[in-house]
């Protein structure tokens, strides 16, 4: 009976946990379409505006998401989670009473703040509360939350919008951040350590694994970026049905493959991703149609779904679990990252080729340098960790 409770993943904490990741991306959601159109319409703020108003979050969330690991394993993760969403919901709260852009910035770099610690604090209690031998398991389980929180969310906060206004969102988000507060309050405090004398910022444990998920990233920033714009040239003029296939693929996977990552091995499983996500971008790249479009949102999806749980689980094995917090931090900045530089160069190609389906052949290079980083690693494999739970269990 003992070995059994060992080895269960879905416990009452990890479902808490589980349900704040929801309900914190459901308010994260909720203010992606809603922002830019503050900023336009309340504001009077034009492109640049409406960018820097967007993307002033994301700057101080790269910035401070090592910082939050530390932290983490200083004081424990329930802080980082009930804070960090504490600190959200405020912001978002005094959204409404900004009269300007640069009082509204401010507010939007205090959310990216608590955006670093709840992130990190709520990914690093799930492996926490994970098996050795079910940690792909557990990140497929959060980013479904994650992926759910965020489809969730902007369509509540449009029909909000239209029925009662940008005030009623600001505060649906605030509570949606409020209550993922309170349940963070239940979460594991999990292994925490002090640590003496000066500590790297970028936990070394992540670096390998965080570059190659960059790398595979940059095909899904490309496919992001830029398949509205490509997709008025061959005739697609609403590319949300393409979006939604591509959602709903990865919410399939990630919910009834969620072990796949395990079962695989992390090396194998990110090896798979890796091409699924080269041969998406290739497809877009070589061949111009509609129906390309909806072929190559099939492995984009695949890939994507088994990119993170896969390399996630090398950096947690690999971490000692008195720094993961730390390691959790370092990696989660690799997705900043891949927005701040995959979409600027994948811009430059578009400037330079004229052509979007050369950027997405980029893309694809880029997963192909992914593939080669990934071969150069040296982690603790995922794969000895599920034979020694065999053996265990024989």
């Amino acid at each position: 009976m003992e070995a059994e409770r060992r080895e269960r993943l879905v416990t009452f904490p990890f479902a808490l946990v589980t349900g704040a990741t929801l309900a914190y991306f459901t308010c994260m959601g909720a203010l992606l379409p809603i922002v830019p159109r503050y900023v336009e319409d309340e504001l009077d703020g034009g492109g640049v505006a409406v960018g820097v108003g967007v993307g002033a979050f994301a700057v101080s969330a790269a910035l401070l998401r090592p910082w939050a690991g530390r932290l983490g394993d200083r004081f424990g993760r329930r802080v980082l989670v009930v804070a960090g969403s504490a600190t959200v919901g405020a912001s978002v709260l005094c959204y409404g009473f900004a009269g300007n852009l640069f009082e509204l910035v401010l507010l939007r770099l205090v959310t990216g703040v608590g955006e670093a610690a709840m992130w990190v604090g709520a990914a690093t209690a799930v492996q926490d509360m994970a098996p050795a031998d079910r940690r792909g398991e557990a990140a497929s389980y959060f980013s479904v939350a994650l992926y759910a929180g965020l489809a969730i969310g902007p369509l509540a906060a449009e029909s909000l919008l239209h029925a009662s206004g940008f005030d009623a969102v600001f505060v649906m988000c605030a509570c949606c951040a409020f209550v993922a507060c309170a349940l963070g309050s239940r979460t594991p405090r999990g292994t925490t350590e002090v640590v003496e004398g000066p500590q790297k910022l970028l936990h070394p444990a992540a670096l390998g694994p965080g570059l190659v998920l960059l790398l595979g990233l940059i095909p899904f920033t490309g496919f992001g970026a830029f398949l509205a714009l490509y997709g008025e040239q061959i005739g697609i003029d609403d590319v949300g049905p393409v979006f939604l296939v591509y959602a709903g693929l990865v919410l399939l996977i990630r919910v009834f493959a969620a072990r796949l990552p395990d079962r695989l091995g992390w090396r194998v499983a990110s090896t798979g991703a890796l091409i699924s996500v080269g041969v998406a971008g290739a497809i877009l790249g070589l061949w111009r149609s509609v129906a390309a479009v909806y072929i190559a949102t099939i492995p984009m999806a695949m890939g994507m779904s088994l990119l993170f749980p896969a390399l996630f689980s090398a950096v947690v094995n690999d971490a000692p679990e008195s720094e993961r917090s730390s390691a959790v931090g370092t990696f989660s900045l690799f997705f900043d990252l891949s927005q701040g530089i995959g979409a600027p160069l994948l811009g430059v190609v578009v400037a330079l080729a004229d052509s979007y389906q050369a950027a997405f052949l980029v893309s694809s290079l880029a997963a192909v340098g992914g593939f080669a980083a990934q071969r150069a690693l040296h982690v603790r494999s995922t794969d000895v960790d599920l034979e020694d739970a065999e053996t265990a269990h024989s």
